[in-house]
């Protein structure tokens, strides 16, 4: 199974940034979409923050409305990675971020969805 692990996360001020990293076990190249889940605290769920979905050489982005403009997705498949990017950063923006990647196809055809442990980001007003 690929393992995903999470980095780059921390305290930081509002209007700071950081860089969040998310390395795979194994190839990325055809795993479709890649992105990031939050969780607030309080929050029963987590909701999706940014995706990348590549399909050949063409690849589109997704972001949460609350991040566009702020925050960007991105992934490296020579380095099997993920990254997201966050700029600008608000105190709503505090939650452990969880890097997910999907379809990861099994050796018997069957497909899942990969999850990171998450990393945690603390913005301080």
């Amino acid at each position: 199974q690929v393992q995903l692990v999470e980095s780059g996360g921390g305290l930081v001020q509002t209007g700071g940034s950081l860089r969040l990293s998310c390395a795979a076990s194994a190839s990325i190249d055809n795993i479709r979409t890649v992105g990031w889940y939050r969780q607030a605290p309080g929050k029963a769920r987590a909701e999706l923050v940014a995706r990348i979905t590549s399909i050949s050489s063409v690849s589109n982005t997704t972001y949460t409305e609350a991040v566009k403009g702020r925050f960007i997705v991105s992934r490296d498949n020579a380095k099997n990675s993920v990254y997201l990017q966050m700029n600008s950063l608000k105190p709503e923006d505090t939650g452990v971020y969880y890097c997910y990647a999907e379809p990861i196809r099994l050796a018997n055809g069957q497909t899942y969805t990969g999850w990171g442990q998450g990393t945690q980001v603390t913005v301080s007003s």
